[in-house]
């Protein structure tokens, strides 16, 4: 009897968790985030070659020296490269390092980033390949391209970063963090992208106005029957009914 009593809990177990009922802890997500101070990360884009970017994150551990310096033609050059920034300074170069997380949601596996020059403007977005719309996580305006200069990224609003934490500790892994869920983000970037759209096709033209109407003509008569001319007037037009074989 206790063998049958168990086989069916557990077949009750499967039961419910196949007909999609929450389950203690299923709601859960595996990482949770935390706030970081925005002013010791810098969000960079790096040239690559004659037409690429690469991202990339620098962090500021202790004040000094400096990770990253400013330059008067807009650039950051990385100084971290001249000293030993080992507990100074960390760098995040890739998907290891960064990912997207929405809504309390971890997307590091649904999305992935790129960066996207148009003209003089630069922008990183976060791209779903079944969606058509990406994301708009970033920008910054493009003066020059410089191999030694990295472009700073201005993080769009609702956007921060934030740090993956895994059971209360902090990991050393970043988000790109905004808290609506993304269905919402989707929806808001797909009607931006179809209102852009609209504005390519310029302003419509307004409609031609019609012809002068031409003056009515008189009734002709052929081969012994009436017939009445074409005539064109802005009422309706009245024809004469000749009966048949008169």
């Amino acid at each position: 009897m206790s063998r049958t009593y168990l086989r069916a809990a557990g077949l009750t177990a499967v039961g419910l968790m196949g007909a999609g009922l929450p389950q203690e802890g299923a709601a859960r997500p595996l990482f949770e985030s935390t706030a970081v101070p925005q002013e010791r990360f810098a969000v960079l884009a790096q040239p690559v070659g004659r037409a690429q970017w690469k991202l990339l994150v620098l962090e500021q551990i202790k004040p000094q020296p400096r990770c990253w310096t400013p330059r008067q033609d807009g650039l950051v050059e990385p100084s971290l490269n001249r000293f030993d920034f080992t507990r100074i300074c960390k760098r995040y170069l890739d998907s290891n390092g960064y990912s997207l997380r929405s809504g309390d949601q971890d997307l590091g596996t649904r999305f992935r980033f790129r960066l996207k020059q148009s003209g003089a403007s630069l922008k990183l977005e976060a791209l779903d390949p079944q969606q058509r719309a990406p994301l708009l996580i970033g920008q910054a305006p493009v003066h020059r391209r410089d191999p030694n200069g990295f472009v700073p990224l201005q993080l769009a609003p609702g956007w921060a970063l934030e740090r993956r934490v895994y059971q209360g500790r902090k990991l050393n892994h970043l988000y790109f963090a905004h808290k609506a869920p993304v269905n919402l983000l989707l929806a808001r970037a797909s009607s931006h992208g179809q209102r852009s759209g609209f504005r390519r096709l310029g302003t419509p033209m307004p409609p031609v106005a019609p012809p002068p109407l031409p003056a009515a003509g008189p009734t002709r008569r052929r081969a012994g029957r009436t017939t009445a001319s074409r005539i064109v007037s802005s009422g309706p037009i009245r024809l004469q009914v000749i009966p048949y074989g008169r």
